[in-house]
Formats: C-alpha cells, sequence, structure tokens
C-alpha cells in the first residue's frame, strides 16, 4: 500500500477526497498517564487550584477534536457531528485513561480527530497537575476502533 499523502515526486499533498461517499464514520481512541500519588490524590479529591480536572480535560479534549485540522498537516477540515471524553482512574496504578468518540458523516475518517482529542485532555490533565507532579507519563495513545468509509471497521 503507498503512501497517499505525497505525489508522484515525493512532495507532500493532501488527499483529494472529492469523489469518495459521504458515509457515516465514528472513531475512538485511548490514553493514559500516569501520575504521582500526590497528584493522583489530588485530582480524585478535586482539590487543584486550577479546578476539576476531568471537567476541564474533557472540554479541551473536545476542542482538541474541532482544532484537529488546524494542528495536523493534510488532515481535512471536516463537521463533526458528535464528540465526547470520558475518564476511568485506576487508583492502585495511580493511572488516568481518557477515551475519545468523534463522528462525522463525511468524505474521510475522524481518526485524527479521536486521537488529537485524547492527546489534549491528556496534555490538559498534565498542565494541571504539574505543579505537584513533573514526572507523569502519557502513553499508550491508539486508535481503539473506527467504522465507516472505504476502508471498513477496524478493531484493535
Amino acid at each position: 500500500m503507498d503512501f497517499t499523502h505525497f505525489d508522484n515526486q515525493g512532495n507532500a499533498r493532501m488527499v483529494d477526497v472529492g469523489s469518495k461517499d459521504v458515509t457515516e464514520r465514528t472513531a475512538v481512541a485511548c490514553g493514559s498517564i500516569t501520575l504521582s500519588e500526590e497528584a493522583m490524590n489530588a485530582v480524585l479529591g478535586k482539590s487543584l487550584k486550577k479546578g476539576d480536572v476531568f471537567t476541564v480535560a474533557q472540554v479541551a479534549g473536545i476542542m482538541g477534536t474541532k482544532k484537529t485540522s488546524e494542528l495536523i498537516p493534510m488532515c481535512h477540515n471536516i463537521v463533526l457531528s458528535n464528540a465526547s471524553v470520558t475518564f476511568e482512574t485506576d487508583e492502585k496504578e495511580r493511572t488516568i485513561t481518557a477515551y475519545c468518540t468523534a463522528r462525522t458523516a463525511s468524505q474521510t475518517g475522524v481518526e485524527m480527530e479521536a486521537l488529537t482529542g485524547v492527546s489534549v485532555a491528556l496534555l490538559t490533565v498534565y498542565d494541571m497537575c504539574k505543579a505537584i507532579d513533573k514526572k507523569m507519563v502519557i502513553h499508550d495513545i491508539h486508535l481503539v476502533s473506527k467504522t465507516g468509509g472505504k476502508s471498513g471497521d477496524f478493531f484493535f
């Protein structure tokens, strides 16, 4: 399979999706951040001076989905029909896992939007907790699933 973001001379280009069918498309991505015990307790106890981490990170992640084409070169600007960000916590492992689901009816997929949403949500958690813990690690950002489009469904 060839890379579609390069022309015959090897120059970067935006893929022309104009002849593709509009289909319902959904993508889910996830990723995690591991925090110190002190930072995790502050997040769960809602005691950070910057506010409720989950609410702020949720809004930031959704905003990230809507800005994806401004951040990723050659990414199409698509209209999202929905974007959501949710979190799961593992107190024992001191890990917060973010999930982002993005939906559209479009000629191209929403994988990049879901991945960007997760990334921005986790970066927001980092930003809000960095006064307590500068050793946080963001990890395992990946596509969980996608549906719709010519290439069909994908499940990790």
